[in-house]
């Protein structure tokens, strides 16, 4: 068996790895994807070893493994050096099985190669983007950033609180004051009015409201603004069926935001037709919160008439 070895920061892994590495799968029967993470470097090592995970996951041939080290110790430069070569191969032989070919689109390849008495292939095409003009500007680069990578890049802030207290309407004026992106609620498109809900059609609601976060996610937008979470979704599932709503990790991970602001019910209530009595929207506030500490979600309390809540939200997702 013949194994490759492709390594680098991968800060963040971008389209130009991903062929680097298929490349390397055409020359090898396995491939270590050893991803070099400095303890002085901002990214965060889970993440970027966690991405090229994803990207490969349906290939049992690639072997990310993560290596993180020290400055003092490893020289962090991608400068194609004979000293600098010499000390990485003495890292390589100590933290990975015997390496036949390393592949590599950068003269070091050679170097490795050399201490580690193996093979060095080059990629033969041209280089198509550096990680540095990815981290630069993101936006200009869309398209050489793999789906895994692009929620880096983006901030999501979920709007939350019980009916009739202007959700909807302050995750657009939001939206336009900071000219980001939003996902409206998915309910009211299933679900015309709130007393005619049923068990199946939560976990619709659940799994559409995901779809469409990742989809708009794709587009990288700097903020994404989320109208409702798949926690308001479960509390509702307790609320009108006492039952616990049970949804698949991908979900979960959909809906993971890095901002929530909670709409207190201190409005006059309004009813449209479709929404619960206002004793019934006051108590599934309870259950709203309740569930939002159960699952330890941290969130900003935001109070006050139409003004103010939006001169608050704004204040907090600037801080953000």
């Amino acid at each position: 068996m013949r194994r490759g070895l492709v390594l680098g920061k991968f800060m963040p892994i971008h389209s130009g790895h991903v062929n680097l590495i298929n490349y390397a799968l055409t020359v090898c029967d396995e491939v270590i994807v050893w991803v070099c993470v400095s303890y002085n470097e901002s990214m965060p090592s889970e993440f970027r070893i966690k991405c090229v995970q994803d990207i490969f996951y349906e290939n049992q041939r690639v072997k990310p493994v993560l290596f993180e080290y020290d400055e003092v110790l490893l020289p962090n430069t991608s400068e194609s050096s004979v000293d600098v070569s010499k000390v990485w191969a003495q890292a390589i032989k100590e933290n990975l099985p015997k390496i036949d070919v390393v592949v590599s689109c950068e003269p070091y390849g050679d170097f490795l190669a050399g201490y580690l008495d193996c093979e060095h292939y080059m990629y033969p095409h041209q280089k198509e983007i550096s990680a540095t003009q990815i981290r630069s500007n993101p936006q200009a680069h869309q398209k050489h950033i793999p789906d895994p990578v692009k929620t880096y890049y983006h901030k999501k802030v979920c709007i939350l609180g019980t009916e009739s207290t202007g959700k909807s309407t302050l995750v657009k004026r939001l939206t336009k004051h900071f000219q980001g992106q939003y996902v409206s609620e998915v309910g009211r498109d299933i679900v015309q009015q709130s007393q005619e809900c049923k068990p199946e059609d939560l976990q619709h609601i659940a799994h559409e409201h995901a779809r469409a976060i990742v989809e708009m996610s794709k587009k990288l937008p700097h903020l994404l603004f989320i109208d409702t979470d798949i926690n308001i979704t479960k509390s509702y599932s307790k609320f009108l069926f006492n039952e616990d709503l049970i949804v698949e990790p991908h979900v979960e991970e959909a809906n993971r935001c890095d901002l929530y602001l909670y709409l207190n019910n201190d409005v006059p209530f309004i009813q449209d037709g479709t929404r619960l009595t206002e004793s019934e929207r006051n108590r599934l506030d309870c259950y709203h919160r309740r569930q939002l500490e159960e699952v330890n979600i941290n969130y900003v309390l935001i109070s006050g008439d139409w003004e103010e809540r939006f001169c608050q939200a704004v204040k907090e997702v600037e801080a953000l």
